[in-house]
């Protein structure tokens, strides 16, 4: 039988959060016995959404939150990330392996997290991020 997992969790928006994340990302890995393979995966997108979500989002304001939960089911594994910000625009990023946009600093969050997650889907303007990883 699977272990199910419904887990959720509030981070201040502030650079420690992360480190909060990573142990969230290796105990929940550790209890459904995650392979290493996914493991990075997971790790790398949710980082990502999370740092997206406090510095783009929330634009580093302390009084404001972002909410982190997950669920999986037998074979899947989901994470939903929401900040608090304006929403943006995701159907027009700039391609970050563009040869204009390779020295920029910022732009490839979205696209790692694509890459990475087997689904990703944003709601409520872009203000919610749902990352999907196939366990199979």
């Amino acid at each position: 039988m699977a272990i199910t997992i419904d887990d959720h969790m509030v981070l201040n928006t502030e650079s420690q959060s992360i480190h909060k994340v990573e142990k969230y990302v290796d105990n929940l890995c550790s209890k459904l016995s995650v392979n290493s393979d996914y493991y990075g995966n997971i790790l790398i997108a949710l980082t990502e959404a999370v740092n997206n979500a406090m510095n783009h989002g929330n634009k580093m304001d302390p009084e404001k939150k972002v909410k982190l939960s997950c669920e999986n089911a037998e074979k899947e594994i989901g994470f939903k990330i929401e900040d608090e910000g304006e929403g943006f625009d995701y159907d027009s990023l700039p391609d970050p392996t563009d040869p204009e946009n390779i020295d920029k600093p910022n732009g490839r969050g979205v696209f790692l997290m694509k890459h990475l997650a087997d689904e990703v889907n944003f709601h409520n303007e872009g203000k919610i991020i749902e990352l999907k990883f196939n366990l199979n």
